[in-house]
């Protein structure tokens, strides 16, 4: 340890004094770049090649690669400076919504053709079903917008904002169940602890707000809670911690541990955090762990956000005519309406990446009544969201995106009645849909069969939706990579394709 440090920090205990031992012991392998490893290659292969290369070799170290590798950035002109992803977490039905299928009314009742089915895997909660019968969605759909697009009567503000959007039908994925699609969606893996999307942008991309995160999280309190929702769905996986996801809550602490406790002056804080930072630093020198500054660089940021967060989360200065614009939900804090609100203003102050999580979309049965309730929670706010954007000059840089995990079968689950049916999951074909920077405006994207079962033009892989995203936002899906245990690793693995249909 260098000997100029603070008197405070200036401790004489034995143990301290064994501790300063081996801290230097560590020091020493640290600062010269070798571990026990390399004292073992260095000698079989001749030390010199560790202390002292030759001139013509250049020893280049993980940590230049990745610097090489964000100074690179952006790697083409970016269409879109934030993205707000509204995912709508248990996987909406396409045939209540957006993928409209009138010969399935021929066939309502009929068990679904082989010929259809194709063998294709189905979920333990309905392959001991003796038949799978085919049913249509008993809502009507009605053509909107210049391109007369179907959209469902559950949807009638959406319908009003169809010009602007870009529907793609043909998203499909191999994952069946909640947990290993929406990890898939978010993360590009099925298995956890990969980072998340917005931990990947903060990576490659940095903040543009240096008050707030640069990826933050909001989760609607009035969505039924039908499937957990996990923290390391925006993890930072094997990043430094400093990219992963915030969560913002409504209520009085809208960032756990954020606040002074009582007693505790800003002053206080202050001081204590100085202190802090010299302790991380010290500590820094011993270890040389990089996970040591992004601890510090967090602490800094929270004593920032203890001014920051108030502000942005206070929504009374918003006039009446945004609150019946977004839905007389969007007075109650931690709605799904007034959590759209509250994207909007962290768009407006450059948050890079907004996650707005709406359980609730998993009906296994009953679906008529919940899907319709689920509609009603989020259609709204949503289509004011895209409104408010594009009145304020925004959406020509903000990307929307809105879908869940995977679709819905087009055969009911459990009994089929009249007025009641239920669907099973149903990764093969299923839409969602993006607005704004860089998307074509007013378009759908892709086809399903006449059952929504199988993708008959333009499939989208999960892996293509991020390549895609992420083109967008001025990176190539290809070349932002990090190195964890050995391997380059990237958001879409070694997968993903740009869709370039559906790029203005």
């Amino acid at each position: 340890m260098s000997h100029h440090h603070d008197d405070e920090f200036r401790l004489h205990t034995p143990d301290f004094q064994e501790l300063n031992k081996r801290l230097d012991r560590r020091h020493f392998l640290t600062k010269t770049s070798l571990g026990l490893g390399a004292l073992a290659v260095g000698s079989l292969f001749g030390a010199k090649h560790l202390f002292g290369a030759s001139p013509g070799i250049k020893e280049e170290s993980s940590a230049n690669l990745e610097e090489e590798i964000l100074k690179a950035l952006p790697h083409i002109a970016p269409k879109a400076k934030r993205v707000v992803y509204l995912f709508m977490a248990g996987g909406p039905s396409q045939f209540e919504t957006f993928d409209y299928k009138p010969k399935l009314y021929e066939m309502a009742g009929q068990n679904l053709p082989d010929s259809v089915r194709k063998g294709q895997r189905l979920t333990g909660m309905s392959a001991n079903q003796s038949a799978l019968p085919v049913v249509p969605s008993i809502y009507k759909f009605n053509q909107h917008g210049k391109n007369q697009t179907w959209i469902s009567e559950l949807l009638p503000y959406t319908a009003q904002v169809v010009d602007e959007l870009c529907l793609v039908k043909s998203i499909h994925s191999e994952a069946i169940n909640h947990d290993p699609a929406i990890t898939f969606f978010q993360t590009g893996n099925q298995l956890p602890g990969r980072p998340s999307i917005g931990s990947w942008v903060s990576y490659g991309l940095g903040s543009d707000n240096q008050n707030l995160p640069t990826f933050i999280v909001l989760v609607s309190k009035n969505a039924p809670r039908d499937q957990p929702l996990y923290a390391r769905l925006w993890g930072n996986g094997f990043l430094p911690s400093k990219h992963q996801g915030v969560q913002f809550r409504s209520g009085k602490d809208p960032v756990l541990f954020l606040n002074n406790p009582e007693g505790y002056e800003g002053n206080d804080r202050k001081e204590m955090l100085d202190y802090l930072t010299k302790l991380n630093q010290l500590q820094n020198e011993a270890y040389g762990d990089p996970e040591v500054d992004a601890r510090i660089a967090q602490y800094e940021m929270a004593y920032r956000m203890q001014t920051s967060v108030p502000e942005v989360m206070d929504l009374s200065g918003e006039s009446d005519e945004v609150f019946n614009l977004y839905g007389p939900d969007s007075r109650d804090s931690g709605t799904y309406a007034a959590n759209c609100i509250l994207a909007r203003k962290l768009l407006e102050k450059d948050v890079k990446f907004v996650q707005l999580y709406h359980q609730g979309w998993d009906q296994h049965g009953g679906l008529p009544k919940n899907i319709a309730n689920q509609c009603k929670q989020v259609d709204q706010a949503t289509a004011a969201l895209i409104i408010d954007l594009k009145r304020r000059g925004m959406l020509d840089d903000t990307l929307v995106i809105w879908g869940g995990e995977f679709g819905r079968t087009v055969y009911s689950q459990g009994k089929l009645t009249a007025d009641n049916y239920g669907r099973d999951h149903h990764p093969r074909c299923f839409t969602m849909w993006m607005a704004g920077a860089g998307v074509k405006a007013g378009i759908s994207y892709g086809e399903t069969d006449d059952f929504s079962y199988n993708i008959i033009k333009d499939p989208v892989h999960v892996h293509d939706f991020h390549a895609t995203l992420m083109h967008l936002l001025g990176v190539d899906h290809e070349r932002l990579t990090y190195k964890f245990q050995g391997r380059r690793f990237r958001l879409t693995d070694v997968h993903g394709k740009l869709v370039k249909g559906i790029l203005a």
